[in-house]
């Protein structure tokens, strides 16, 4: 079994036991960012940066050679969920990312069912937009937000 199959099968049993909390006390174990992370990368070929790494989570190398930094945001929620639901805060004074991934995941299940991309510009673009107070000072984008700054990317062909 390789490191890739250990980590995988890992992230398998993490998501038995954050249904299992969840389902025993009512609260997300809180394990959300580590898994869309990891499935992101694993979907999409991208390479993980160090934990604790300033500014993005990981990075993919693009046809022509160069390299694009990512960062990327997690949410766990109903497949069918309400309008409004948000995602955690995007620092866009950080230089150091170029564009941010958001992962859908099950909130029974933690699996990814959609993973929307949207470009630092057009994330900027949300946050200055004016009118609302999460947005403008916490930066926090309702997930129709970065659904109209970005595109699907995964699924492809939904």
């Amino acid at each position: 079994m390789s490191h890739s199959d250990d980590v995988l099968d890992t992230l398998q049993q993490v998501k038995v036991l954050a249904k299992k909390y969840q389902t025993l006390t009512g609260k997300p174990l809180g394990v959300t960012g580590e898994v869309a992370e990891f499935e992101a990368a694993r979907i999409l070929g991208l390479t993980l940066a160090p934990a604790r790494q300033a500014g993005y989570d990981a990075t993919e190398t693009l046809l022509d050679g160069s390299v694009k930094q990512i960062q990327i945001k997690g949410r766990a929620l109903p497949r069918k969920y309400a309008p409004g639901q948000r995602i955690g805060s995007i620092n866009i004074n950080d230089d150091h990312w170029d564009t941010a991934l958001l992962v859908l995941l099950g909130d029974d299940d933690l699996e990814v069912f959609e993973i929307w991309e949207a470009p630092r510009k057009k994330i900027e673009e949300e946050i200055r937009r004016p009118g609302s107070k999460a947005r403008n000072i916490r930066h926090a984008l309702a997930i129709a937000n970065f659904k109209r700054a970005g595109r699907l990317r995964w699924p492809l062909g939904s």
